[in-house]
């Protein structure tokens, strides 16, 4: 499912990819969701969802892609954690 956002210069559209991390094997996670990340093309964004906040994940995240992938999250409820990761151009 693909939902179209602004980008933030709101010159083309933004293609936004659900990954909801709590149907993906705990023994597997990581690799799932760096391996969603690394086929993001520029301008795209994965929305993540999962039950806890993923900390840990985030500073991986950053030390292995630093500025190229934004995080930001959505929604930041006990049980309903939602982040956008958006690969910068």
């Amino acid at each position: 499912m693909t939902t179209n956002h602004d980008t933030p210069d709101d010159s083309l559209p933004q293609a936004t990819y659900p990954f909801d991390a709590r149907g993906v094997a705990k023994r597997f996670r990581h690799a799932a969701i760096f391996g969603a990340l690394s086929s993001l093309q520029p301008g795209e964004t994965m929305r993540f969802c999962n039950d806890h906040d993923p900390l840990p994940l985030l500073r991986q995240i950053d030390d292995f892609y630093g500025e190229q992938v934004g995080i930001q999250y959505v929604s930041r409820e006990p049980g309903q954690i939602v982040i956008d990761f958006s690969v910068r151009f």
